[in-house]
């Protein structure tokens, strides 16, 4: 069973944590972790793009000019390609780039990416996160103090908007609630960082 220490929002270690073999001690499965993170971005596409082929532009019934005899080389609308207000070739449409990935897969490559950041180090734990008065110079310190130099994302186990409004501007660093987290989030960011009432929660729901 792994075990990590734990922090408080000043760097100072304050106790370990026993982590559950099932959810932070998961073999490595990249092929897995790489379909999710696939999937979330393809999720992510809007596919709006849209424009117009000659079929579809306003105008252009009419031959511009006969077909023979004019000089001119010959033309059968003036909303074809080459004229200016013409069709697009091959025009791009809209489309839906959702992919799908089936319940387990998700939850085994969550736990595989976890579980890669305890391995590597990048897993951080911290008793737990208040501001009390909201102020982004409350979390930027806490990033300080743990070190926090490259990207990383604080996991919460709830969604204490004053956090969230305390973190907003505070560069490399984001918030979310423990409910979304996702392996793209773990795997996106240099470090890891959980409450331990996130820990508690995720492995009661994943440690089963």
């Amino acid at each position: 069973m792994p075990s990590i220490k734990v922090y408080n929002m000043k760097g100072s270690e304050v106790g370990t944590l026993e982590l559950s073999e099932k959810v932070f001690g998961v073999e490595y499965n990249e092929p897995l972790i790489h379909q999710a993170v696939v999937t979330r971005l393809a999720n992510e596409r809007q596919g709006t793009k849209s424009t117009l082929t000659r079929s579809e532009v306003r105008g252009g019934g009419k031959k511009p000019w006969r077909q023979k005899g004019t000089g001119n080389a010959r033309q059968g609308s003036i909303r074809a390609p080459q004229w200016i207000k013409g069709g697009v070739v091959f025009a791009p449409k809209s489309r839906d780039f959702s992919k799908d990935m089936n319940k387990k897969a998700k939850i085994a490559a969550l736990l595989s990416a976890l579980s890669k950041k305890v391995a590597d180090g990048e897993l951080i734990v911290i008793d737990e996160l208040t501001v009390k008065e909201g102020k982004t110079k409350e979390i930027a310190a806490m990033q300080k103090a743990l070190n926090l130099n490259k990207t990383a994302v604080v996991v919460m186990d709830n969604d204490d908007q004053k956090v969230i409004l305390a973190a907003r501007n505070v560069e490399k660093l984001s918030t979310l609630p423990v409910a979304q987290i996702s392996t793209y989030e773990v795997v996106a960011n240099a470090k890891v960082v959980l409450t331990a009432g996130a820990v508690k929660k995720i492995e009661e729901v994943y440690g089963a």
